[in-house]
């Protein structure tokens, strides 16, 4: 099987998700396909944890590495074309 990505996982949630709004699913398959969703979410949040901190690693200031929480950059506070 091949390795699961972000945007093939979040693909999936969009489609579980739909299949659950329309409620034309049994009990039984709409739990597995919630049980599915919440692996999915999980792994998802894993995915955008890990991005983020790569993300703060590569952040740089002054010729160093400097981790900057991204609530200072979506406010502003953070030039990042330094």
């Amino acid at each position: 099987m091949a390795k699961q990505t972000f945007e093939n996982a979040l693909a999936r949630l969009e489609q579980l998700t739909a299949e659950l709004e329309d409620g034309d699913l049994s009990l039984e398959k709409s739990l597995k396909k919630f049980d599915e969703g919440i692996k999915l979410a999980a792994f998802c949040n894993s995915s955008l944890t890990e991005a983020r901190a790569k993300v703060e690693l590569l952040l740089n200031k002054d010729g160093r590495l400097e981790s900057v929480p991204f609530n200072e950059i979506d406010n502003g506070d953070q030039d990042l074309s330094e």
